[in-house]
């Protein structure tokens, strides 16, 4: 199988769908492109942004944004530390020190 060129408009297009749970037959829709070919670019594009233990994220909750480290990845989701130093201080009351945070919901990966 020949290697997909996947453009920097393709890789945003495909991670924010993702990230608000598209299916892809909704993906392939927004691309043009056949669903195999479609499938084939949103597996790559998954592989590429799926995050790994240690790995440190921002999210948001209750719109509040927060940052944690990943303790544990789960089907399509994480166990995440909160980093209160980086976090908004007002949800220490209303959470715990670790919790789950879908994958859609990551906003960022924060570079150490």
């Amino acid at each position: 199988m020949a290697e997909i060129k996947i453009t920097q408009e393709v890789q945003d297009l495909v991670e924010t769908e993702l990230r608000k749970g598209a299916s892809n037959s909704r993906i392939a829709n927004l691309l043009e492109l056949p669903y195999k070919k479609a499938v084939e670019i949103i597996e790559t594009i998954k592989e590429n942004i799926r995050p790994e233990v240690g790995q440190v994220i921002k999210f948001q909750f209750r719109g509040e944004y927060m940052q944690g480290r990943i303790e544990k990845l789960l089907t399509n989701s994480a166990i995440v530390v909160i980093d209160w130093e980086n976090s908004a201080k007002r949800m220490y009351d209303l959470m715990e020190e670790k919790t789950v945070v879908n994958f859609k919901d990551i906003q960022e990966f924060v570079e150490e």
